[in-house]
């Protein structure tokens, strides 16, 4: 999930509205936030709008609820604390759901659920995804990530290097800087089929750790919205299993994404 220019995300920014449905005009009005920047997952295109499995599942979601829904993009690093504060209603980005989040926010169920793991470039004398392979060598990661978190927990031996956005990474493992990257095997995988990605390859998944990597992803919400989130729910239950789930999944992966 080419590369997306990095776009920086201040006070005052932009806000990219998208409606879900123009039958919804009479429903209710629900504000996402999502990041825009984790391909194919969310994306800020030049144009301004947003694509991606993310906003796509979001959309659908939506149409269920017959609510009207706009999107605004925030940074990752302050996702959270712009859904507490109020700047929108819900996260669709790609967030997995912990134990540590959940002490700030409440969760949906999982709509999409993938393991980590690891890429580094084709010339690379790393032969496996281990932390005994990875010793002494330089490990990229997006800040603030169940990814960053299992490069601090499992490859202890690795030198970690942060990263606001995984543009960031990739632009350095491409040229040289850093000898690994850590992500969702699904962002790796389509990122390596792109000419930017034409760098590397993958070199192995990772064991899931239940503690670090959760539940999968799901829709961070404010405490207590409780209504919103059973809506939310509800909805997830239900393009599963009228066939809009796998229209937008077949879109985009060649597997079910939802996970076990």
């Amino acid at each position: 999930m080419p590369i997306a220019k990095r776009f920086t995300m201040a006070a005052a920014a932009a806000v990219f509205a998208l409606t879900a449905s123009t039958a919804l005009a009479a429903g209710e009005k629900i504000t996402i936030g999502t990041e825009g920047a984790y391909p194919p997952f969310n994306v800020l295109e030049s144009d301004g709008s947003l694509t991606g499995f993310d906003i796509d599942i979001a959309k659908a979601l939506c149409a269920e609820m017959k609510a009207e829904c706009t999107f605004v993009t925030q940074d990752w690093d302050g996702a959270i604390p712009a859904l507490i504060a109020k700047k929108y209603d819900a996260f669709i980005a790609s967030m997995s759901i912990t134990a540590e989040r959940k002490q700030q926010v409440d969760f949906s169920e999982k709509y999409y659920n993938t393991p980590p793991a690891i890429a580094v470039p084709k010339d690379s004398s790393i032969t496996e995804a281990t932390e005994a392979g990875l010793d002494g060598k330089t490990l990229g990661a997006q800040s603030s990530t169940t990814h960053s978190n299992y490069a601090e927990a499992h490859m202890k031996k690795a030198e970690l290097k942060l990263y606001p956005t995984s543009d960031e990474y990739k632009l350095d493992i491409a040229n040289g800087r850093i000898d690994a990257v850590i992500d969702d095997v699904v962002v790796l995988s389509e990122w390596l089929k792109t000419t930017d990605g034409e760098c590397c390859k993958l070199l192995g998944t990772l064991p899931i750790d239940p503690v670090i990597n959760g539940e999968g992803a799901g829709i961070a919400l404010r405490k207590g919205d409780n209504d919103l989130r059973e809506k939310f729910n509800a909805a997830i239950k239900a393009i599963r299993a009228n066939g809009k789930y796998k229209e937008i999944n077949d879109k985009y992966f060649s597997f079910d994404v939802y996970g076990g």
